[in-house]
């Protein structure tokens, strides 16, 4: 894991020298985060790779980096998590519109988190829940995403979101087990 301290200085000085002299401190994090979401992968024949997805991810975070007010590492994070769920949401919807309905991409997702008793699930369908999710509760979408996708803490959680570690424990069991609920369905 990278110096928090040394991330968060660069993030916050904001400019392109700074965010050079970030990527080979977070690449490594960045690239097992990719990595966990792609283990287990069923299609053979997929072309999105964890290292492309990671690239895009950070392409997508310093081009918005002056939309942004980092706070630190896990704030970053967050949003890396965020980036990389939008980047697969969209690589399956494109596929899914490309093969009318068939060959959707399947992910094994139990890797990243102990999360599901399930073996698989289709990324779509994970990320419809979590919008319904959302809908209804938002900070609990919100933790999922940042536990599940971005892999954080629940101290790191808490950081992000401002919140306490035991709101951050008691709102992912509860989202976590509806969850589990809507995609046995």
């Amino acid at each position: 894991m990278a110096n928090s301290g040394e991330i968060t200085k660069l993030l916050q000085q904001g400019d392109a020298k700074a965010f050079e002299k970030l990527l080979p401190i977070v690449y490594n994090e960045l690239r097992q985060l990719a990595g966990a979401l792609f283990r287990g992968e069923f299609r053979f024949n997929h072309t999105l790779q964890p290292t492309a997805l990671v690239h895009e991810a950070y392409l997508k975070l310093i081009g918005d980096s002056g939309k942004i007010s980092w706070q630190n590492r896990a704030h970053f994070f967050g949003i890396a998590a965020r980036s990389m769920r939008q980047i697969l949401v969209n690589y399956a919807v494109a596929r899914k519109a490309e093969k009318r309905g068939g060959g959707q991409t399947i992910l094994a997702l139990d890797n990243v988190v102990s999360f599901f008793n399930t073996q698989n699930i289709e990324i779509l369908e994970l990320h419809e829940a979590l919008e319904k999710l959302a809908q209804m509760d938002e900070k609990q979408a919100e933790i999922v995403e940042l536990k599940f996708f971005g892999g954080l803490t629940n101290e790191e959680t808490a950081e992000v979101l401002k919140i306490s570690r035991s709101t951050v424990k008691r709102e992912w069991e509860m989202a976590r087990s509806w969850l589990y609920r809507e995609l046995k369905k």
